[in-house]
Parts: structure tokens; C-alpha cells; sequence
């Protein structure tokens, strides 16, 4: 039974149907004849989600990705739900839209969180960079026109309608008015129609994707209008799995392949994955055990609580010509990231016992051992250099050649005795003493080396 359904998208080729319940935490799928029958309807998610508000398909490679903004995650998984894997997890605040592109593999989503932005990466999660930092604070819906790749979203706060290049170049304003957009939720686009669902005036309008002109109301006095897909084959172009191709079964992945962003034409086709508690091994196909890291022992901390509900928002999903619309019953409104959203503080592990002690582990005398074996080499070495270099000058000084010479151009020709320095000044002067050089003696020291 339907509950509170926010996101919608559809896999055409498959001839499939999936949407989020909030009320339920689930992600169901059934067949598109098959849908009015309860009977029919499958759950293809139903576990470690808390508000799955968005949801793309990959109707190329058989994935369904979904954000969900209490536990600020991006994940992804088969269509059928038996893989699955967080791609997302830092970074992210309050992810709502998210869009993909399964023919170049990138994703798109946006985030309203304190610090609103649009981001993008590639279907593995590779890749990721900002889009849209500035001028923008509630971003919901996001759509994405393949043909010109080109991303369209509506800002609920600032009353907006934008669009910018896959790249983040050429942004453009199409609609800034409060009548028109009284609180935007998700769009698409198709040809030269951009659609959108508002919530405030509980109806779905049509304007013109380039210019944003002739505004028209689709359908109004609805009850509370989510998301919004465009039926049409050509929003859903046929594309090459390269996780089949070669005969590989699953790339020759153990657990899930993933597409790789194209960056350029040296980009891998796709990426092997395991799940959350997992890692690749050497071969970068089969996964094994992630390695455990055990935390030290804290005191113990109260974790701030986690809130119970998250505001919703919609999906934007780009689809076609027939437009259908999903309303929902109760409907948590976002609030303003500067008033209502709750700071985390930090989290530390504690080992405690029964008693609700921690556990200290004790100190290990061996670090005190350990210092001692480094040190005292240490300075032996700074001793035996210390006594090595005074050896050398010792040898060095008593190595050291004087030698004589007696030439005659030395010996002394006056019979008077050559003095340095006078013993008597006629000034009055005295000056001290000194030792007299006699010039029949010279001597000249040689350093030999």
C-alpha cells in the first residue's frame, strides 16, 4: 500500500516502475502493466535507509542509485536489490535530487544542506567534483537534457529555475519569480519544455527551456505534487553494457560493475566494487575482508541524537512527452538549513565493561626500553667520534715538519743586534718588554698535509 511516496523514475526498456516510500524506508519495483496491483509490487530495498527521497535508474547497466539525507549517503544497486554498495558518504549534508547519465556514465545530485550545492561524479563514485557553490540555497529537483547536455533545477528558496552545462560552464537564470515558482519541487525536460511540480500552488507547469517564456499550468489543485517524469522512448537511448561485453559475466566482477566516468578516450569502461565491509583484492575483481582498525579507548561521550525524520524533497528525472506526476499524502517541508538543521558533534569510541567503565588497557613498559636502546648507541657513537677527532689532532701536531734554513742572505751584517721594538721612547714613553727576533735564525713553519 502506498504511504508517502516521494521519488519516481522508470526503466522503459525494462518495462519497469520504481519509486521510495518514506513511510515504509523502502525502494519498490513492478511491472509497468502490472503496477495498479498491490499484488504485483516488489521491494527491492528494505534495509539501512532512513529517508530514501531520490531515486535514478540506469536503465543501461541495471542499477538504481538513491540519496538519502539523514544518513548523508549516495548508494547504489542492482535493479533487483541483491547487490548493493555505499558509493557516498562524506561530503554530503542534505543530498535530495540526484539524475544520471548512463551513456557517459556520470551521475548528478543536489544538496541543500548548509552549504547548498550541485555535484557530480561518475557512476563508481570516481570523479567528483562541485558544479554550483554560489547563488543558491534550496536546490530540490535536478533533470538532465542528454541531447544538449545540459542540467536544469529549481531552487525552492530563491524561487528559481536554472540551467548549466555538464561542466559547469554557461549558467543561465530561465525563471525568477515567486508567483510562478512558489516552491519548486522536481522537473524535467523534454525537447523545448522544461516541467515542474509546485508544491505551493499544488499544480504542474510547463515554460520554455531557452528563454523560460510562456509559463503554462499542466494540471492544478493537486494534493501534494512530488516528482515528476516525461514518458518517451528517446529519453531513455539505447547504449552499450560494457559489463557484458567479451563474454564476461558481470565484467568479471564478483560482486558489482560499475561504470566508469568517460574523461577521455584512455578512461576504463567500468570498475569492480564489493560491498560496505569489503575490499578489492590484488586482482581488483574478487573482494575480501576490509582490513579492521581498532580505535584506542575513550571516554565515553552522549552521541547527538539522529533525527527521526528528514525533510523530503523529489527527484528530477528526465523523461518525455506523456508527463506523470506522483502526489503524496504528508509531506515533510525543508527548513531552512540555517535555523532547522541539527549539528552532529563527534562521535568516540569507548570500551566499556558490565559495570559501564572503560576499559583502560595498561601501559606497556616496553616504549620505556625502547628509547633507552636508541639513545645510548647514540651517544657511544658521539663519544668514540669525539675521542677519534682529538687523536687526529694530536697526530696532526706532532706530524707537523720545521725546517732550517742557513743561507747565507740571513746571516747577520752589523754587528749590532737587530731589536723589534725599543725598550725607551724620547717621547717618555715606556713600552713593555718584548722578545727580540735575531734575524741569524729565521724560522718558516710548514703545514704538511
Amino acid at each position: 500500500i502506498l504511504k508517502n511516496v516521494v521519488a519516481l523514475d522508470m526503466d522503459m526498456p525494462g518495462h519497469k516502475i520504481f519509486w521510495s516510500d518514506l513511510h515504509h524506508r523502502k525502494i519498490y519495483s513492478a511491472d509497468m502493466n502490472l503496477a495498479g496491483n498491490s499484488s504485483h509490487h516488489n521491494v527491492v530495498i528494505d534495509s539501512q535507509m532512513e529517508a530514501p527521497e531520490c531515486l535514478a535508474v540506469d536503465w543501461i547497466h541495471g542499477n538504481i542509485y538513491w540519496t538519502d539525507s539523514v544518513l548523508h549517503t549516495i548508494s547504489v544497486a542492482t535493479t533487483d536489490g541483491t547487490r548493493r554498495k555505499t558509493l557516498i558518504s562524506e561530503g554530503l549534508d542534505k543530498p535530495r535530487s540526484i539524475v544520471v547519465d548512463p551513456a557517459n556514465n556520470f551521475m548528478y545530485w543536489t544538496d541543500w544542506g548548509n552549504e547548498a550545492k550541485i555535484e557530480k561524479s561518475g557512476l563508481n563514485g570516481a570523479n567528483r567534483v562541485a558544479l554550483v557553490t554560489d547563488n543558491i540555497m534550496w536546490p530540490n529537483g535536478i533533470t538532465l537534457d542528454m541531447v544538449n547536455q545540459r542540467l536544469y533545477w529549481v531552487d525552492s528558496k530563491m524561487h528559481t529555475l536554472s540551467s548549466i552545462g555538464i561542466n559547469g560552464e554557461g549558467r543561465h537564470t530561465l525563471i525568477y519569480n515567486e508567483d510562478k515558482l512558489a516552491h519548486p519541487v522536481s522537473l524535467a525536460v523534454f525537447q523545448e519544455k522544461v516541467f515542474w511540480t509546485d508544491m505551493g500552488d499544488r499544480a504542474v507547469k510547463s515554460a520554455n527551456r531557452l528563454t523560460g517564456n510562456d509559463i503554462t499550468v499542466l494540471a492544478e489543485d493537486l494534493v501534494q505534487p512530488e516528482d515528476i517524469i516525461v514518458y518517451h522512448n528517446l529519453k531513455q537511448p539505447i547504449g552499450k553494457n560494457w559489463c557484458t561485453e567479451k563474454n564476461f559475466v558481470n565484467g568479471g566482477c564478483e560482486f558489482l560493475c560499475l561504470p566508469a566516468p568517460q574523461i577521455n578516450q584512455h578512461s576504463p569502461k567500468y570498475t569492480c566494487a564489493c560491498p560496505d565491509h569489503m575490499t578489492l583484492s590484488l586482482d581488483m575483481r574478487k573482494c575480501v575482508a576490509a582490513p579492521t582498525t581498532t580505535a584506542p579507548p575513550t571516554t565515553p561521550k552522549t552521541a547527538a541524537p539522529i533525527p527521526t525524520g528528514a525533510p523530503t524533497k523529489q527527484p528530477a528525472r528526465p523523461t518525455s512527452t506523456t508527463t506523470t506526476t506522483t502526489s503524496s499524502a504528508r509531506r515533510a517541508q525543508p527548513q531552512d538549513p540555517d535555523t532547522s538543521s541539527t549539528a552532529h558533534s563527534p562521535q568516540e569510541t569507548a570500551v566499556t565493561g558490565q559495570s559501564g567503565y572503560v576499559a583502560m588497557p595498561k601501559v606497556a613498559e616496553a616504549s620505556h626500553h625502547t628509547v633507552l636502546y636508541i639513545v645510548l648507541p647514540i651517544m657511544m657513537m658521539c663519544l668514540v667520534l669525539f675521542g677519534a677527532v682529538l687523536l687526529w689532532r694530536h697526530w696532526r701536531l706532532k706530524n707537523t715538519n720545521t725546517i732550517h734554513f742557513d743561507n747565507p742572505v740571513y746571516q747577520k751584517t752589523t754587528e749590532d743586534e737587530l731589536h723589534i721594538c725599543r725598550n725607551h721612547s724620547q717621547d717618555g714613553y715606556t713600552y713593555p718588554q718584548v722578545l727580540s727576533l735575531s734575524p741569524s735564525n729565521p724560522v718558516i713553519v710548514l703545514l704538511l698535509m
